[in-house]
């Protein structure tokens, strides 16, 4: 990219935005400026679209962004409740589980890739084209005839859900300057709390009074409309002609792509279908490092990388990337670990499970929506600090719940972990979003995206293999013998509590009860993780582009500042 690298925390001077398609210049360091928190008012960038410009054009592009989240947000929570009656028809009960897998492989992988495609061709092409593979894939996985064609079919679904996750995101960093910003960053969260409540509850519906194959079919309406909004609302102005052709890094596409797609999948069987230290696990690791450090080679001779070296040499976009990257660790705990510490533990039904985790996603979205208060007054990266802080002793606080304890008590935890991490994960997307021009924020948009997606992928596999040692530990004087020794095994067999005695199966939540107490205590690791990135790592204000509003009538803009937030 043209321009030089606005050096972060490091005193330097500031670098002219790439292709000088954001204008002006990034403020280099903590130094220096004026303070843009107060008593400027954003709008958006020279060179920016046109349509994200002028507020008369953001409600129908407002409209589509949240069509294209809620296809996204709302498929792993509807295809979950449908699993059953899946393979009731379908058979592959063995390896279902790639139905989710399968597709957050796709997803986490092309994010990237999209994230360059953004920044070079536009967002408007990668979106459309985000949609149109993800029905594609809706209306294959609704005609799939058996469970390697639906998994296939996922994949090409996941193909399609990470240009929707990652160009988004940036269409809504796009669409607002930094003092409104939070504003459609609400709406998103918003989004994703809503289908965590209404994908189970309509996932349930469709298979148990119509048929599993609707629940790919809804797809199609809410598609169409978002597709349409697009195509009819989102314009992009020619931009001016480059001297060269953009040159398409394949090489470096197909290596992040195999890189990650290798380390997923060991990351994702790893421990279920084969032991950790078995030759399987060790030969895909091992292959995994060589292709990854065959990718870094390809990057570093690419004239336009996937993955620019600068994601990682500005300490901003480094250290959200690894803070995000933990966030991605912990949230495990909550989202896998929960629903059956709920079910096992406490004895609750499936909906009643779903909700003690839902409440964290309707705290979420309100002290997103609040954070702009904090981190204009104090920063985005103290406010990030105190909201992972707050999270770091709520998730302590789990193993101290008493047993068996009543519902309450975890659904009160899950509400407070909901407002610390509404308070530290926006203030960082936003921020780390400001700091670069249009022609960058594609690209570190989906960097910290792709670095979630990986933090989600490892904390499964590591919580996992913490649980099932656990298990295996506490079961080793059980008062039965031929009792379960693995999460899923335990889980099942609690359902069924009338095949187990009273000992057993008083044993069995105990166990499963000091498992799930491991992993939180373990999230909450991972949670110091994420702020010792932000303390050593993230410079103290983040140089924030800050735009300046114009005052002619034409709407041009008179220009922008660097500043620190």
């Amino acid at each position: 990219m043209g321009g030089t690298e606005a050096r972060d925390g490091t005193g330097g001077t500031g670098g002219t935005a790439a292709n000088n398609s954001a204008g002006g210049t990034e403020a280099g360091s903590d130094a220096g400026g004026t303070d843009g928190r107060r008593g400027t008012h954003g709008t958006a960038e020279p060179g920016a679209p046109a349509a994200l410009t002028t507020p008369r054009g953001r409600r129908p592009v407002v409209a589509a962004l949240m069509l294209g989240m809620a296809l996204a947000a709302i498929d792993g929570t509807i295809v979950s409740t449908a699993v059953p009656q899946i393979v009731g028809d379908l058979g592959g009960f063995t390896v279902f589980s790639w139905l989710f897998s399968g597709y957050l492989l796709a997803v986490t992988v092309t994010l990237p890739v999209y994230g360059k495609l953004s920044d070079t061709f536009g967002r408007k092409p990668v979106l459309i084209a985000g949609i149109i593979l993800f029905l594609v894939g809706s209306i294959l996985c609704a005609a799939a005839w058996n469970m390697g064609a639906l998994i296939a079919f996922r994949v090409i679904q996941g193909l399609g859900g990470g240009a929707l996750q990652g160009t988004v995101q940036t269409i809504a960093a796009d669409l607002y300057p930094l003092k409104e910003r939070p504003r459609i960053q609400a709406k998103l969260s918003t989004v994703w709390a809503t289908s965590a409540v209404a994908g189970p509850v309509l996932g349930g519906l469709l298979a148990g009074y119509a048929d599993w194959r609707w629940i790919f079919l809804i797809n199609l309406p809410v598609g169409a409309i978002a597709l349409w909004l697009v195509v009819r609302h989102l314009h992009e102005p020619a931009r001016p002609r480059p001297k060269t052709r953009p040159r398409i890094d394949w090489a470096g596409a197909v290596a992040v792509f195999a890189t990650g797609t290798l380390l997923l999948t060991t990351l994702v069987q790893g421990g279920v279908a084969w032991p950790w230290l078995s030759a399987p696990s060790l030969g895909l690791f091992a292959a995994s490092t060589a292709l990854a450090a065959l990718t870094v080679v390809i990057e570093r001779r690419a004239a336009e990388p996937i993955i620019p070296g600068w994601v990682w040499r500005r300490r901003t976009i480094a250290s959200v990337n690894l803070a995000l990257g933990a966030m991605g660790l912990l949230m495990v705990a909550p989202t896998v670990f929960l629903p059956t510490y709920a079910q096992s533990v406490l004895g609750l039904g499936p909906i009643a499970a779903g909700f003690v985790l839902s409440v964290m996603t309707l705290s979420w979205p309100v002290s997103a929506a609040l954070s702009d208060r904090v981190y204009n007054r104090i920063g985005f990266r103290l406010t990030a600090i105190i909201g992972m802080s707050a999270a770091l002793l709520i998730l302590l606080a789990f193993p101290l719940l008493p047993y068996p304890g009543e519902p309450w008590q975890p659904a009160l935890i899950m509400l407070l972990l909901g407002a610390a991490l509404g308070l530290f994960q926006l203030p960082l997307i936003v921020g780390v979003q400001s700091t670069v021009g249009w022609a960058e924020r594609g690209t570190t948009t989906a960097s910290v995206l792709f670095c979630r997606q990986v933090g989600q992928s490892i904390g499964a596999a590591v919580f996992g293999a913490v649980a099932n040692s656990v298990l295996a530990t506490r079961l080793l004087d059980a008062p039965a013998p031929g009792l379960p020794d693995d999460l899923d095994a335990v889980a099942r067999a609690l359902e069924d509590p009338g095949a187990l005695s009273a000992a057993a199966t008083d044993h069995l939540r105990r166990a499963v009860d000091a498992a799930v107490d491991y992993v939180y205590i373990g999230a909450a690791g991972a949670a110091a993780l994420a702020l010792l990135a932000l303390v050593a790592l993230a410079p103290r204000r983040f140089p924030v582009i800050t735009e300046t509003v114009s005052t002619e009538p034409d709407g041009k803009q008179d220009g922008k500042q660097g500043t620190s937030a």
